[in-house]
């Protein structure tokens, strides 16, 4: 049977068009006792953009951190915040900083909606009741969190998405100028989560001519970024972002996600940097990928950076492969129906070996 899938109903794209977002958001203000709640990544607290959100008497701006991968804790806590902040649902919730921020965000606008942790919700189509009108702007270019249908989150037992139609953003405002100022490895770690999940869906079993028009175009656009050094990058950047999101909507990503999820939930590496440590090491399945993200990682001058993988346990790595055995749909799209077969457990383990190891 195809999916059939939903999209984000509202974009917004151009240079300068975040100034546009008190606009859009007064469409949406139900009554004058009505608020808005802003998640807002805490870098910003000192930076000229925290003058620029536009809110209003009633309405709530949380500095929210994600120095760590968000927790389904986290997202607990953050839900009671707003549920005790007034007496009724916000008009909204806006998440504004990168992929972390756009989850927490989406994360919130459910659980506000549906009732018991956001523990309860980690799989695939759990979520019963539609969220609060959410919108994402993106402070960084390439998770593309702006699109997905899944909010990324670590749990007490797994690192799995709220996978739902219910989960995508009513809105997005996609505005380059707001990349400014990315320190230079994170601005090439979040891009290489783009061109991951181009190279993944490209190769992927469950490749179609929609995922297939979009991976291409967006793995086009990285190229022009990270090897030509393109005019306009910040603005190229944001659009793979966005394409590669969509590409993967209607196909899957692969194995280094897969694997990138157990490295996250066991030793809270961040995604970007996760996904980077665990393609250096996928020559054998993404050949001409790899070899271009090293082109990349040379051109760029971009050390793989190997903080938190210190005296990794053999403990350790069993739990990385408890919890990347559990991401079937990626397995499958990369090694096909027959996955366990061509990736066993122990196959599995020498992978994060080899990771650990730094190759």
């Amino acid at each position: 049977m195809f999916r059939n899938f939903k999209t984000v109903s509202h974009v917004i794209f151009g240079r300068g068009c975040f100034a546009q977002l008190s606009e859009i958001l007064s469409d949406r203000r139900k009554s004058k006792d009505g608020f808005m709640v802003f998640l807002v990544d805490d870098v910003f607290t000192e930076k000229p953009l925290k003058e620029r959100i536009p809110v209003k008497g009633g309405d709530l701006l949380i500095w929210v951190n994600v120095d760590h991968e968000p927790t389904t804790q986290y997202v607990d806590d953050l839900t009671l915040q707003v549920k005790n902040a007034q007496n009724r649902l916000p008009d909204g919730v806006i998440g504004i900083g990168g992929g972390s921020t756009m989850d927490l965000a989406k994360a919130v606008s459910l659980m506000l909606t549906n009732p018991g942790s956001s523990a309860d919700y980690q799989g695939w189509d759990l979520i019963k009741n539609p969220a609060v009108y959410h919108v994402g702007i993106p402070t960084l270019s390439g998770t593309g969190a702006e699109v997905s249908r899944t909010a990324v989150l670590s749990g007490p037992e797994k690192k799995l998405g709220l996978n739902s139609d219910f989960t995508l953003f009513d809105q997005m405002v996609l505005d380059s100028e707001l990349t400014a100022g990315v320190p230079k490895a994170q601005y090439f770690y979040t891009g290489m989560d783009c061109y991951v999940h181009c190279v993944e869906s490209l190769s992927g079993t469950y490749l179609n001519a929609f995922s297939e028009a979009h991976g291409k175009k967006a793995i086009e656009l990285c190229r022009e970024v990270f090897l030509e050094g393109a005019p306009d990058s910040d603005d190229k950047l944001m659009m793979a972002s966005y394409m590669g999101g969509m590409s993967i909507v209607y196909s899957q990503v692969g194995i280094c996600h897969a694997l990138s999820y157990g490295l996250a939930f066991v030793r809270g590496i961040h995604h970007g940097i996760g996904n980077c440590l665990a393609f250096d090491c996928l020559e054998a399945y993404y050949p001409e990928g790899v070899r271009e993200f090293h082109q990349m990682m040379e051109k760029h001058d971009i050390p793989l950076s190997r903080k938190g993988l210190e005296n990794v346990s053999p403990e350790e790595v069993d739990r990385m492969v408890d919890v990347a055995v559990t991401l079937a749909p990626l397995w499958e799209n990369a090694l096909g129906p027959d996955w366990q077969r061509k990736m066993p457990r122990e196959k599995m383990k020498k992978l994060y070996e080899e990771i650990v190891a730094g190759g």
